[in-house]
């Protein structure tokens, strides 16, 4: 495959186009909705959003007192991890994300490179925007992560229950588990809109039967009720601050999926999603959570085996252990589904090269399957079960990432609330001092977990992080070095009209930037000696807010002598369809017709060189990356029988 710098790299910002300030009533979907639009916007988020935290009970409350730093199983612990875990749930969940920063939309969309996006605009000029930008960035490669440990820790907790519902079976999880897994993966090609159909009844039958079985047990322990007090933690960490903080590491993946909710807000909007963890998620969780506490108070540590699983009477174990498989999956899918919707993003803001993106569904757009991102997840999620072989210690691995990503949005909120949303200081640092100290000592518990397996996770996220800021850095240096040895644009019109011969048609050449002459242009002159009637110099570039008006796509300037340029405006979400984007211009000259129509695309071989920029080794994986893109043509559906690629060389 070749790569093409000249043909317009996905992420060329538009400076014009900077996102406006959030509003704080903004709805991507909800607020344009009557009461039974709302109701299947919020029961399709149950299904989609909360698959992630949903079945975070399967693992969290057991891994508390039994993971790598147990805790006694006495009542104080007991009630202060309970205590521990509403209170996190309704801080980080409630408060931070579902009450604050699912306010700070980009044109409804959310996540963090949406955030980064929004909040980039208004910090361009001043010293600290780069980094809040490596910030967003680093949060991307840590989402990463999190998107290889989701599928394999919560697969293999679900089907774990096995062993606990017939102990004969206790050899076969891991085949099991693994072969889910791949199936899983396999079918992402094919889409995923029939299988999203039933999601949505199926978390509403997990959530309301762990809420049941939650409730039975509370029914016979109802002292456990109290631990909804604050006071049963801080005296936790009264009682025993180093286990207690050391808990922590463990407590947090009752609230790992907390992201999911504002990643996931283009697809629903604010107000379902924040109705479903309100009304419906949250108190199935608590109940369950508290359940499970109750349970342990009553057989000890022959239930903490798995609390969740004997909640159950004997006879309904495996009907719970096969509903808690279903929901797994389905938690597996909103992360690999976000995984390429992140990537999508990723590419467009460009610090990913173009990669082949197929869509699944006619209908929405959103659904969209990245063939290279999906074997690479299933290769990595695989190695994980295989190598760690427990959920238990997976849960090890589990939480660096999350809690990384949790912390920088916290920082990102900081912009947001100060350069956007102009609250009073007052307001806003008692606000983020909280946020800071619940994120900054679930990430400092985290990093206990380092030499267990929590230094996968790490790894992960600073490998893509490089790739990323490779990316990113390479590109912006292959621009300048083009931009310097590029002609300006009437020097080269007064220059070659008057000597070359002009033959039938249009001719597009694509660019990067917006002046100057292309290198496939100069090159064709050179080569060819023929200009074409009509000459389009084509730039692409992608605005920082998720979809650009259609009916205000194109920019175009009369250059003369048959000369024009134009720019065509995209969204980060959006795919570029050159074609279809050029049949809908009618005021440069007479309407484009793609078979009078060649794209001309500059291929650049990239040569390392000492000039200052990146170091050897980034150059030469900046080289590799480029070489390995997805070719233009593709990426901007040109077609196939229209395309001229003509090559150059180029020192960074």
């Amino acid at each position: 495959m070749t790569d093409t710098p000249d043909a317009a790299l996905p992420a060329a910002r538009d400076p014009a186009a900077a996102p406006p300030a959030a509003s704080h009533d903004s709805d991507a979907h909800g607020g344009h909705h009557n009461a039974d639009g709302m109701l299947k916007l919020a029961v399709g988020a149950i299904g989609i959003v909360f698959g992630d935290i949903g079945t975070s009970p399967l693992y969290a409350f057991r891994e508390t007192f039994a993971g790598h730093h147990k805790l006694a199983l006495d009542p104080a612990h007991i009630m202060g991890v309970i205590s521990l875990m509403f209170w996190s749930m309704m801080i980080v969940v409630t408060v931070k994300y579902v009450i604050i920063i699912m306010r700070a939309d980009n044109k409804g969309e959310g996540g963090s490179l949406a955030l980064l996006a929004l909040v980039s605009g208004k910090t361009k000029t001043r010293r600290w925007s780069k980094g809040i930008i490596l910030l967003g960035v680093f949060a991307t490669a840590l989402f990463y992560g999190d998107s290889m440990i989701t599928p394999a820790v919560s697969v293999l907790s679900a089907v774990e229950g096995l062993a606990v519902a017939a102990p004969s079976f206790a050899g076969l999880v891991l085949p099991i588990a693994v072969a889910i897994l791949i199936f899983l993966f396999y079918i992402q090609s094919s889409g995923t809109a029939r299988v999203g159909l039933f999601f949505g009844p199926i978390m509403l039958v997990y959530f309301s039967v762990i809420a049941v079985l939650g409730g039975l047990s509370i029914a016979q322990t109802p002292e456990v009720l109290w631990a909804l007090s604050p006071h049963y933690a801080v005296q936790f960490f009264l009682i025993d601050p180093e286990r207690a903080f050391l808990a922590l590491g463990s407590v947090v993946l009752a609230v790992t999926g907390a992201e999911a909710l504002y990643a996931d807000m283009g697809h629903f909007g604010r107000r379902p999603i924040g109705i479903s963890w309100l009304f419906f998620v949250l108190p199935a969780l608590i109940l369950n959570y508290m359940g499970q506490g109750a349970l342990l108070f009553r057989d000890g540590s022959s239930a903490l085996v798995s609390p969740f699983y004997n909640l159950a009477p004997d006879a309904l174990q495996l009907p719970l252990v096969i509903l808690a498989t279903a929901a797994a999956v389905i938690a597996s899918q909103a992360v690999i589904s976000g995984a390429f919707s992140v990537t999508q993003q990723a590419i467009q803001l460009g610090f990913i090269p173009r990669l082949r993106i197929e869509h699944t569904s006619a209908s929405t757009a959103g659904q969209i399957y990245i063939p290279l991102v999906n074997w690479a997840l299933m290769i990595m999620v695989i190695l994980l079960v295989l190598f760690f072989r427990t959920s238990s210690n997976l849960t090890s691995a589990y939480g660096i990432a999350v809690t990384g990503a949790m912390f920088i949005d916290t920082c990102l909120l900081g912009v947001v609330l100060f350069r956007l949303w102009h609250w009073p200081v007052y307001f806003a640092v008692p606000l983020l001092a909280i946020f800071f100290l619940v994120d900054g000592a679930y990430f400092a518990a985290n990093l206990t977990k380092v030499p267990a397996g929590g230094w996968f996770p790490l790894l992960v996220g600073f490998i893509i992080f490089t790739f990323l800021t490779t990316w990113s850095k390479g590109r912006q240096l292959m621009i300048d070095r083009m931009r310097e040895a590029a002609m300006p644009i009437k020097v080269f019109i007064g220059s070659a009209s008057g000597s070359a011969s002009r033959v039938p048609g249009t001719a597009v050449f694509m660019t990067s930037t917006p002046d100057g002459v292309p290198h496939a242009l100069l090159h064709n002159l050179k080569h060819n000696k023929v200009l074409h009637e009509r000459v389009i110099l084509l730039t692409v570039k992608i605005v920082g807010q998720p979809y650009w008006p259609a009916d205000d796509r194109a920019i175009r300037e009369e250059l003369g002598e048959g000369f024009h340029r134009l720019v065509l405006r995209y969204g980060f979400m959006e795919d570029a369809d050159v074609p279809a984007a050029l049949r809908e211009v009618h005021n440069c000259g007479a309407d484009f017709k793609m078979m009078d129509t060649s794209f001309f695309l500059s291929r650049q071989t990239l040569l390392p060189s000492d000039k200052p920029g990146m170091m050897i080794w980034r150059e030469k994986l900046f080289a590799w990356m480029l070489r390995n893109a997805e070719s233009a043509m593709e990426f901007f559906r040109l077609p196939t029988n229209r395309v001229v690629e003509l090559g150059s060389q180029i020192e960074i």
